[in-house]
């Protein structure tokens, strides 16, 4: 289903009205070429033409469209018109002159196996002349030379005073086309990807960009020790899974494109190497062909990810996907590095009709309320952030002190659907991080939030978790993070306001009281009533006397009935510290929120007003 998914994809990109959009045609791939040999009709060496351009802090060599390279990995296999500097000009790099010397015999056979229609291209002579009198001394001469050498780098030919490669010149081009196409004695079986009878792939080509993978690629489909084989075919390994070269070539030319640097088709959460694509072409779904990674990727715009789910949500509300559009499927693929092979970590499909419910449902389940300073939407990667010790390199958190898999784990919970469960590590993750820095953020407590919703949804013992304060929630774990957020709060008044003291019971007891509620409460109520005396005035004394009478009208009242908390328990379950941290969060949120309805809502500040 992969390998049609993305087969599929490639025939579509090739069919596309504007060039720039096209796939390069079976036979070719596009190549980053950092030094081109540029040479005269007869060859002499006119210059070592450097194409690199800055990207950031490195160099990077300009992309061409060239005969697609040969697959290797110890063995000497040549590339037509194009290679490394021991490859095309003889020159040892790395001290080994004798394979050198094959090399460069390869390349030229390489060349001298083109047809004889081809041989007579002018470039072709051109590059042949060069090579029959190439002099390295002359090479050595050219300022950009003593670079390429030293990292052995790759380079192509080019006649003076023409635009392209020697390699892109048409009768070149359509010789390494043919190339591809099956000889009248090689085996054939039918391809498991187009259903029909072509030549097998043996060795497919390298998948690139895959976060974490071998730099110089590595693979979906191999075959290299006997336990993968079967029925013999040992000589021949990819016909263990026979994929015909044509199709080989689409889904890795189509998952290489999907994975390039710039790509806004691919987006990275952890270890997984995350691309998305829609099925059909067009102007009303293409528009949604990268829909995921604006809204799950990190841009420099930070506002990218919420124009996205603006668009998305509007979309669904207008009806915009009730139609033919909404049964356009939808195609998302998580990657992981496996030593020389790529493992798949999740393969989703749907349409865009049953994707778009699920990507507003992890958003509402996230949704809870904050300062007007933090940003409306959480990216995974920001959820995640906030789940790691913040570094001075890293102000939202050290991402890399994460479990590699759990960026990927998420991200396959939310496209799984609305009840399916997001990874327990998150929320093991966020209740330690509150209990080790005593800090309830935004993003911890949305995905604590987010994973208490999907693990209630799923088992229906008790009502949802709303983005705000919720006074009806009777959950005792709630209740009790709510009571500590207000004990804080007294001991806060009391001391002249937010920031006078250095520590609060919350950095000393947070801890403590989310996991052993038992043993720290009943000494945080005896020790709010010295905090209560020595409040500047009565109105804010009766707010937080001590309830009498069963009257739930001051703030600890407000906490503790309704119904009754007949006992605080010994000890919470991590669960339950998740319901702990959230009614802590929810109370001290709700401080600062304008409301005159309920105490338990409404801030000190306005209730002296």
């Amino acid at each position: 289903m992969i390998l049609q998914a993305l087969y599929d994809y490639y025939q579509r990109k090739c069919a596309s009205a504007d060039p720039a959009e096209r796939l390069p045609a079976y036979g070719l791939e596009e190549k980053e070429i950092p030094f081109v040999l540029e040479i005269t009709a007869d060859g002499e060496l006119v210059q070592l033409r450097d194409t690199r351009s800055q990207d950031g802090k490195k160099k990077v060599g300009r992309r061409y469209l060239v005969p697609q390279g040969v697959k290797r990995a110890n063995g000497i296999a040549a590339n037509l018109l194009w290679d490394n500097v021991e490859y095309v000009t003889g020159i040892d790099t790395r001290g080994k002159p004798e394979r050198v010397v094959e090399q460069h015999a390869a390349f030229r056979a390489r060349i001298n196996a083109l047809p004889e229609s081809t041989q007579a291209d002018t470039g072709l002579q051109a590059v042949q002349a060069y090579l029959d009198k190439i002099d390295p001394e002359r090479l050595a001469q050219e300022p950009a030379f003593a670079e390429a050498k030293e990292s052995n780098a790759l380079m192509s030919f080019q006649l003076h005073g023409e635009p392209q490669l020697v390699c892109q010149r048409p009768t070149v081009a359509s010789a390494a086309m043919a190339a591809g196409e099956p000889a009248n004695d090689a085996p054939t079986a039918r391809c498991l990807v187009t259903g029909q009878p072509a030549e097998t792939e043996r060795l497919h080509a390298a998948i690139k960009g895959v976060w974490g993978a071998q730099t110089v690629g590595a693979n979906i489909v191999s075959f290299n020790l006997r336990a993968f084989e079967s029925y013999g075919k040992r000589d021949r390994q990819g016909e263990n899974a026979p994929v015909g070269k044509p199709a080989a070539f689409a889904y890795t030319t189509a998952l290489n494109h999907l994975l390039g640097k710039g790509s806004r088709n691919r987006f990275q959460v952890g270890d997984a190497s995350t691309v998305c694509w829609a099925e059909q072409q067009g102007e009303a779904v293409s528009e949604y062909d990268t829909l995921l990674a604006d809204i799950f990727g990190h841009h420099d715009d930070p506002d990218a990810g919420v124009k996205a789910v603006t668009t998305l949500f509007d979309s669904v509300q207008s009806g915009r996907f009730d139609g033919t559009e909404g049964a356009a499927r939808y195609f998302v693929l998580g990657l992981a590095p496996n030593a020389a092979r790529i493992s798949v970590r999740f393969f989703h499909t749907m349409t865009l009709a049953e994707l778009a419910p699920r990507i507003l449902q992890h958003f509402e389940d996230i949704r809870i309320v904050h300062s007007n300073s933090m940003p409306s939407l959480l990216t995974v990667k920001r959820l995640l952030q906030g789940l790691c010790l913040a570094t001075k390199t890293q102000p939202f958190g050290d991402i890399d002190r994460l479990p590699p898999n759990i960026g990927g784990a998420v991200v396959d919970a939310i496209l799984a659907g609305p009840n399916a469960p997001y990874p327990h590590q998150l929320l093991n993750l966020a209740v330690v991080r509150c209990r080790a820095e005593q800090d309830v953020s935004y993003p911890r407590a949305a995905a604590i939030k987010a994973s208490l919703n999907r693990s209630i949804r799923r088992h229906p013992q008790e009502k949802e978790f709303q983005p705000m304060l919720d006074p009806d929630n009777t959950n005792v774990a709630y209740r009790l993070g709510r009571l500590f957020a207000v004990l804080e709060k007294i001991q806060e008044e009391a001391s002249g306001g937010s920031g006078k003291l250095n520590s609060t019971i919350r950095d000393r007891y947070y801890g403590a009281a989310s996991s052993s509620p038992g043993t720290v409460f009943p000494m945080l109520l005896k020790l709010k009533n010295h905090h209560i005396s020595k409040l500047d005035d009565r109105g804010n004394r009766m707010l937080y006397r001590a309830f009498q009478d069963h009257k739930p009208d001051d703030y600890i009242g407000a906490v503790l009935w309704g119904p009754k908390m007949n006992e605080i328990p010994a000890h919470l379950t991590l669960a339950d510290q998740g319901r702990f941290a959230l009614g802590y969060y929810h109370q001290r949120q709700a401080f600062f929120t304008k409301s005159d309805k309920n105490p338990s809502t409404e801030s000190t500040e306005e209730k002296q007003q």
